[in-house]
């Protein structure tokens, strides 16, 4: 005789991931929020939030605007209308480059700003204008490696294009800087929804 054990039992369902957080960044231009991809990339969020919570972007600039590529900032100051300096107050150490999540650095999404070693961003990310297939993780090589992208522009994408359609010039020997300083008044962490 056979019997049938657990055919009927009630299925157990898995709690609810918590929400990804979300921010609010607040510019010179306007303001915009983003999701931060926690589920995915969680090193690289904290990284993120931490430097949030620390002020560090306070007061930073978009530094660097590739017409219809990207926006980067979080890294740098203005010194008057014609020098931009580093922030180093501050600055904490390297972290491991996750871009190899999967994401893409699609239109819209954020990833985290880096040197030729794949394991040197700190805290300056970019916002990609368009699908930018050339900084997708492709391998390990240092080459192949590419940007981790750690969320996305939710509300506020036309204040980001306004921002990348801006005119640049060279400061501090630095290429592709906006003419017109465009000031990160602050970043804050909201209510994930």
């Amino acid at each position: 005789m056979w019997t049938l054990v657990g055919v009927f039992t009630t299925p157990v369902l898995a709690q609810d991931a918590p929400p990804n957080p979300r921010v609010l960044v607040e510019t010179s231009e306007g303001d915009f929020e983003m999701e931060l991809f926690k589920d995915k990339v969680p090193a690289t969020v904290v990284n993120f939030l931490m430097y949030v919570q620390a002020g560090y972007y306070d007061g930073t600039i978009f530094h660097r605007v590739i017409r219809d590529v990207i926006i980067q900032g979080g890294g740098y100051v203005a010194e008057g209308d014609d020098a931009i300096n580093p922030r180093i107050d501050g600055l904490r150490g390297q972290i491991l480059n996750e871009a190899s999540n999967s994401l893409q650095n699609s239109r819209g999404t954020v990833a985290m700003a880096r040197l030729a070693d794949p394991n040197s961003a700190r805290a300056q990310f970019f916002i990609n204008l368009d699908n930018n297939s050339m900084f997708n993780h492709k391998n390990s090589t240092p080459d192949g490696f590419g940007y981790a992208v750690f969320g996305r522009v939710t509300e506020g994408m036309n204040v980001v294009r306004e921002i990348g359609r801006t005119r640049t010039t060279n400061k501090s020997n630095q290429r592709d800087v906006p003419r017109d300083t465009i000031v990160i008044r602050s970043i804050s962490q909201t209510e994930a929804n």
